[in-house]
């Protein structure tokens, strides 16, 4: 059938709605229509759905309006429902009002972003061909900037063909001079470039590892140095896994210029933290040029170059824990004279990150006062942390140790995944991180708060995005898409009912690439914002 046949079937057989946002009337993706008997549409990038069943098509029809962040007007009884005709060939409008400080732009990856767009003749076919690449779903974006192009990697990426898809990280370019004009919209997407294989055109694994079949590979920290001729290096670290819980093998990486492929260099120890992590930021301090890791709090630093990173006594962690009788670390922090902890980069210990804090501030053994990676959340009250207590006289090992208190859970955000940038528009350090443990997701409440140094004390936190029920974590500003001067920033995360305790996955959606905008002069942000 060609394309003029199918548009022409689009108009006169489907019925039209479009979900928009009250405020920018722009379509909101990711916005669900349920019937009374459970049937299920979702808007597309452009905030269409395609109605085309016989039992829907001219007459009344109740659908409850759902959306992450987003609110439809409520009846009398409390539904949130729009009662409609849908009728061939017409599209009804429908608004919704944004609760959520950010602004939800579109589905980044995977097959039928613009499905019912098509399908009403709003866009044409091969806008929603399978892209190159043929991915029908990925997890957890890694970007990197490098000899003068922005490389994307993810890991386990989905195909339409058969369960199992690709455990080896896709990969793809972008064109960054395209991305970074101003006028290109954002809300379209991003124009991947995806390396496939030539004889399937699925994307290919960009980290092979040879004759070690066992396992997926995870490669994270992705970083571009000069070696020691000026040659830019990409170098990244590797983990190959059995499970969540059961690591293989790690080590470091580095990128083949020729053969397009990360190549093992290094293997670590098992445990070690000494190597690239998150989404590394470069920071200049103390007369030396440093890569900062850690997801989302900056915690580890080495030098910007490549032999540095290719060694593990070079890292330093950031820390306050005090060092006990045996050399090993104590289990609380190391108080001055004033009672403050003394924060220190060194090389013996761990890093200290927000889970590590959240558990000291639990127990009363970290001043309230000096967290630095467990934000307070700007929505609740304040000062009901229980008080500190002397830790030099606590047995950190004891049973007797308290839990996580519910003050310091309703109060504080323990923060999992994401990254710290610098803003012009704001001259601070940007943080935008997911939350453990929060509500009503457990790994999907989305979190901004900024500093003046990356490595804190990032003090108050607000939440900007929200996910009932559903995951959106390992998420990511992308600085190079920063527009107004730095006002607006976008950030984008994995999508998925993983974690989240809920068995109903979203078509389409489902581990898939969200992408949000934020105007950072928002009035909902002003508790988040150092003076």
């Amino acid at each position: 059938m060609n394309l003029i046949a199918v548009a022409w079937l689009a108009l006169s057989e489907w019925a039209g709605i479009r979900v928009v946002d009250a405020a920018t009337r722009q379509g909101v993706p990711l916005v669900e229509l349920e019937t009374v008997h459970r049937v299920r549409f979702v808007t597309d990038n452009d905030g269409f759905v395609a109605i085309g069943d016989p039992d829907l098509v001219g007459r009344e029809v109740a659908f409850t309006v759902r959306s992450h962040g987003y609110e439809f007007a409520k009846d009398g009884f409390g539904f949130a429902l729009a009662r409609v005709v849908p009728k061939p060939g017409a599209t009804i409008e429908l608004a919704v009002t944004r609760r959520q400080l950010a602004e939800r732009l579109c589905r980044l990856t995977g097959e039928g972003r613009w499905r019912d767009s098509v399908l009403l003749g709003r866009r044409t076919a091969a806008s929603d061909v399978p892209a190159r690449g043929r991915v029908a779903g990925q997890d957890s974006i890694q970007p990197v900037v490098h000899g003068g192009r922005w490389f994307c990697f993810w890991g386990d990426t989905l195909r339409l063909e058969y369960p199992l898809g690709l455990f080896r990280m896709a990969g793809a370019t972008v064109d960054l001079a395209t991305v970074q004009e101003p006028a290109f919209d954002l809300g379209g997407g991003l124009p991947y470039d995806y390396f496939v294989d030539p004889a399937s055109g699925f994307a290919r694994a960009t980290i092979p590892i040879g004759e070690r079949p066992e396992g997926v590979v995870w490669v994270n920290g992705y970083c571009s140095v000069p070696d020691a001729a000026g040659t830019p290096r990409m170098v990244a670290w590797y983990s190959r896994r059995a499970s969540l819980e059961t690591e293989l093998e790690q080590g470091l990486c580095v990128w083949d210029e020729a053969r397009a492929i990360m190549e093992p260099v290094k293997t670590l120890p098992a445990g070690d933290w000494r190597h690239p992590s998150g989404h590394p930021l470069e920071f200049a301090e103390e007369g030396a040029k440093w890569l900062l890791f850690g997801s989302p709090c900056c915690n580890v630093r080495a030098p910007a170059s490549y032999e540095a990173l290719l060694d593990p006594a070079r890292y330093e962690a950031f820390t306050c824990e005090a060092i006990g009788a045996d050399g090993r670390g104590a289990g609380r922090p190391e108080l001055d004279a004033s009672g403050a902890p003394r924060w220190r980069w060194q090389k013996e210990l761990a890093p200290l990150d927000s889970k590590g804090e959240f558990e000291w501030l639990a127990k009363g053994a970290l001043p309230p006062d000096h967290a630095r990676f467990a934000p307070r959340d700007a929505a609740k009250r304040p000062s009901q942390d229980p008080p500190a207590k002397d830790p030099r006289s606590e047995d950190p090992t004891s049973k007797d140790s308290p839990s996580h208190s519910d003050t310091t859970e309703a109060e504080r955000v323990q923060l999992h995944s994401g990254s710290v940038r610098w803003n012009e528009w704001r001259q601070r350090f940007v943080l935008i991180a997911c939350q453990i443990g929060g509500a009503p997701s457990f790994l999907g409440e989305i979190w901004y708060a900024e500093a003046r140094h990356p490595c804190g004390p990032f003090t108050t936190a607000v939440k900007i995005a929200t996910h009932d029920r559903m995951s959106l974590y390992n998420v990511c500003h992308h600085a190079l898409l920063d527009r107004d001067g730095g006002r607006t920033i976008h950030f984008e995360g994995t999508y998925t009912n993983d974690f989240s305790g809920n068995p109903d996955a979203t078509p389409r959606y489902q581990y898939n690439q969200l992408l949000f905008r934020l105007d950072l002069a928002h009035p909902g942000l002003q508790p988040a914002l150092t003076r």
